[in-house]
């Protein structure tokens, strides 16, 4: 197995820049290469078996990951003259990293390479409350494949939650209306997940729905009949199946 390190990169359906980026890979994510093709390694990520093209470089090997961010996006921090001083550059919520060092309050996960020590939590955290979680996306912009506050598209939404907790589940919608099970009734509740061809979103509650949506490109809160009359009436779309986040 190898160990992705760099902060985040694309998942490409082939191994071409220009082709379709399909999902995203966060520093510390596990991942199988199945071959090698012209400066491209082409990868199965461990925690949702997704297949696509990265760039090779050199990867982890060794990799026993200790916290992970518990922020939308950690700033890293260099040591110099024993000053932290900002990079420009970020981990990304839920990426796992190891622990080197520590200095006030700062942790070191690769050389000179520091984050916050509150913006973590311990590897085996777990984060029951999965509203938390998702609106710390709440005004991140759309972007198809993506899954950072950087970018994220709508089912990567969803799942972000399993990610963090490190709980198996699909990647596309189109996947996870499968695996979802459905809900018997048919009233609105916290934590129901609502299901069309091709997007999904959760309730907050009986009235109001977050989701990552493309025509108004970022994550927004909307009430709740409000966006399914609305995706009926610009789509001609209508809910595929409802299913409640706590079931799994």
């Amino acid at each position: 197995m190898n160990y992705f390190n760099i902060n985040v990169d694309n998942i490409h359906t082939k191994p071409n820049i220009k082709s379709e980026v399909s999902t995203q890979i966060l520093y510390g994510e596990k991942f199988k290469i199945l071959n090698e093709k012209k400066g491209w390694v082409k990868i199965k990520t461990y925690f949702d078996n997704y297949i696509g093209y990265i760039k090779k470089r050199k990867f982890k090997k060794q990799f026993i990951p200790q916290l992970k961010i518990f922020k939308s996006k950690s700033r890293i921090f260099v040591k110099k003259r024993n000053k932290f001083s900002k990079s420009k550059n970020f981990l990304y919520f839920a990426s796992g990293i190891s622990v080197l060092n520590k200095d006030k309050g700062y942790i070191e996960f690769e050389k000179n390479k520091w984050v916050k020590k509150k913006d973590t939590k311990k590897i085996n955290h777990y984060e029951k409350n999965y509203l938390k979680i998702i609106k710390l996306f709440l005004n991140s912009k759309y972007l198809w494949g993506g899954k950072t506050s950087s970018g994220i598209d709508c089912s990567a939404l969803i799942q972000i939650y399993f990610y963090y907790n490190r709980i198996s589940f699909p990647r596309d919608s189109k996947d996870q209306i499968r695996y979802c099970k459905k809900k018997k009734n048919n009233k609105f509740d916290k934590g129901d997940i609502i299901f069309w061809k091709g997007h999904v979103g959760i309730c907050l509650n009986k009235s109001k729905f977050i989701h990552a949506y493309g025509p108004r490109k970022k994550v927004l809160i909307m009430p709740t009949n409000k966006t399914i009359k609305l995706i009926e009436k610009t789509t001609n779309l209508k809910i595929k199946k409802v299913s409640n986040i706590r079931k799994y």
